[in-house]
């Protein structure tokens, strides 16, 4: 006899046991294929079944039940169904069914367990009979089952009725939490084709800190060290990664550095973050109603923020077009806001936000949407989820400004891995690269005391010449705002190569070749200056300008053309060399470069 058929077999002799029961006995879920569940099992189930349907008539519904009526009225029961049916169960079984009941009836079914689990960070049901969890960053399947499609319906119910929303044919997802601030997702059919999908992501009943993130090897002391300084001087920072990579989490520890004395408003879907400040105001979307009405988005929360008098907005997640109402913020007088986004990298961070601006329906152009971009987002921390499952901030990233049409970032810190422990646990620490973020002046702006050596960045060369970038626009508030130094690209020195009885010269840039520094900002000064350089290289291989047989010069602007052939003009008047026109390359660009030119000379 298979398993299936035992099953029903047991079924029909509860059904045969009470057939003047007042309502039909729910079929019971289909055990897992191959599996070989004890007689014992079946027979629990069955009485699960009977004690589930029993449960629910005598209590009419799961919710506004007294808590100190339930177990001695749900033992009465499961003692009056046992009798009844001749069940023969165990003290232990007997009540281990009471437990099960009482879950169902206040709390959250099956699930209770595994919420209350401080070990499990999420719990996820694929329909009735197959439950996942996370432990230490590993999925594992578990043999808790629920009793059919209905059962599982009944627990979303009881979670998303006391916030107001709801969950059918017309609208089959929904967002909700837990008392605990768990965030909880739900899907039914027709969007679920294996049943009612239900993915809780548990939070801790005390919110981590920065020890606990230190523990379980998130960043290093000094990392946080250097996150605290940054939000104490008021950088807008992101935290992105992908899906279950510690986000949030991660966001909440850093929002802890806010001072106490400010204002800070928080805009979430589901309320999640368990901030620790005196002064903070949280506020939650809310959906649609059944008449479509009454919907307030994260948007409407923004802009609704603004006129709250907030110190700093932090919003759980951007998804689509409150980043617009999100960077605005962030540039108009609302400096250290912090929000999450989803993405693999911090460039594609920064390209998803481009993506969520547009969706908001607004025909802003690229470059307008980038610029926003460049002046409102200071810093990206990057979380990840290993292969080991451990959760890490494996870059934090500096953007910096904008030009020819994209974003500069720099990392500051990225993750190292130096090994792999014997237990598979993966080994590295956040390490500096090297460079000197733009925003070292900020800390001392706002009074920020940096530790001695400043996490590793390296100090300020002030004898080292280098060309000066100006500050982001809504740091310059006075005199006291300095400019930072950016190091020089190295390029348009030039290469010359004697070949065939020719002299082939590369790309030559307007260098001064006594200081190693731009000549002038406009074209003409700098074509002068190409020339000047192209005119000493040549002689030095043993050529001469009127031996130019072919000329290739790069222009930032294409509108400069006619300024450049003026100049270009009065160096070969009449029949010039051949030649061709090209855009500039980024890097010399970056440079500062409005010209260069390479030629092919007889030698």
């Amino acid at each position: 006899m298979s398993l299936l058929q035992r099953v029903e077999r047991a079924q029909k002799a509860a059904d045969t046991s009470n057939a003047n029961a007042a309502a039909p006995t729910p079929t019971a879920p289909v055990p897992l294929a191959g599996a070989r569940v004890p007689a014992r099992e079946e027979l629990l189930r069955t009485v699960r079944l009977r004690l589930q349907q029993e449960v629910i008539g005598a209590f009419d519904t799961l919710l506004d039940v007294s808590a100190t009526d339930v177990r001695p009225k749900v033992e009465a029961i499961v003692d009056r169904v046992v009798a009844q049916n001749t069940f023969a169960v165990t003290r232990d079984e007997r009540l281990r069914l009471v437990e099960e009941m009482v879950h169902d009836l206040m709390g959250f079914g099956p699930l209770e367990p595994f919420l209350r689990d401080e070990t499990i960070t999420e719990v996820m049901v694929n329909g009735p009979t197959r439950i996942y969890i996370e432990r230490a960053g590993k999925i594992h399947r578990v043999d808790s089952v629920f009793l059919n499609d209905e059962h599982v319906l009944r627990i979303i119910d009881r979670i998303i009725t006391p916030l107001g929303r709801r969950i059918d044919e017309s609208s089959p997802r929904v967002d909700a939490r837990l008392p605990d601030g768990s965030r909880v997702n739900a899907v039914i059919e027709p969007l679920s084709l294996v049943g009612p999908v239900i993915t809780v992501r548990k939070f801790s009943a005390r919110p981590y800190t920065v020890d606990d993130l230190i523990n379980f090897g998130t960043a290093t002391p000094e990392m946080f060290e250097f996150l605290q300084a940054c939000i104490e001087a008021r950088l807008n920072v992101f935290v992105s990664g992908g899906t279950g990579s510690g986000k949030t989490t991660t966001l909440n520890v850093i929002s802890s550095f806010i001072p106490n004395d400010e204002r800070i408003v928080t805009i979430e879907d589901a309320a999640e973050l368990q901030l620790r400040q005196e002064h903070v105001i949280p506020l939650e979307s809310r959906p649609a109603n059944l008449e479509g009405e009454g919907e307030i988005t994260i948007r409407n929360l923004l802009r609704n923020a603004m006129h709250m008098r907030p110190d700093r907005i932090i919003v759980g997640e951007c998804r689509s077009g409150e980043a617009l109402d999100m960077i605005q913020a962030m540039t108009t007088g609302h400096d250290g806001s912090l929000s999450t986004g989803h993405a693999n990298s911090p460039k594609d961070m920064l390209r998803r936000l481009e993506t969520m601006v547009l969706m908001t329906g607004y025909e802003l152009p690229l470059r307008a949407i980038r610029e926003q971009l460049a002046s409102a987002v200071d810093l990206i921390v990057h979380t990840a989820r290993l292969k080991d499952g451990s959760r890490k901030i494996v870059n934090i990233t500096e953007i910096f400004g904008i030009e020819d049409d994209e974003i500069l970032t720099q990392d500051i810190f990225t993750f190292e891995q130096t090994g792999i422990s014997e237990e598979g646990k993966i080994q590295g620490e956040l390490k500096p690269t090297g460079i000197r973020p733009n925003f070292m002046g900020q800390f001392k702006v706002n009074g920020v005391e940096l530790p001695p050596g400043e996490f590793g960045i390296p100090p300020q060369d002030k004898a080292k010449k280098t060309p000066v970038r100006a500050l982001k626009a809504r740091w310059n508030t006075g005199e006291s705002s300095p400019a930072t130094q950016v190091s020089p690209v190295n390029v348009g020195r030039g290469r010359a190569i004697t070949a065939g009885g020719m002299v082939y010269i590369s790309s030559l840039g307007p260098i001064d070749p006594t200081t190693g520094q731009i000549v002038g900002s406009e074209i003409k000064e700098q074509t002068r200056q190409c020339l000047n350089n192209l005119k000493a290289k040549l002689e030095a291989a043993g050529s001469s300008l009127d031996k130019i047989v072919w000329a290739n010069w790069s222009l930032r602007e294409p509108s400069e053309f006619d300024t450049f052939n003026e100049e270009w003009l009065r160096w070969f008047p009449g029949d010039g060399p051949v030649g061709q026109g090209t855009l500039m390359p980024p890097l010399q660009k970056r440079a500062g470069f409005r010209v260069s030119i390479g030629v092919i000379a007889e030698a």
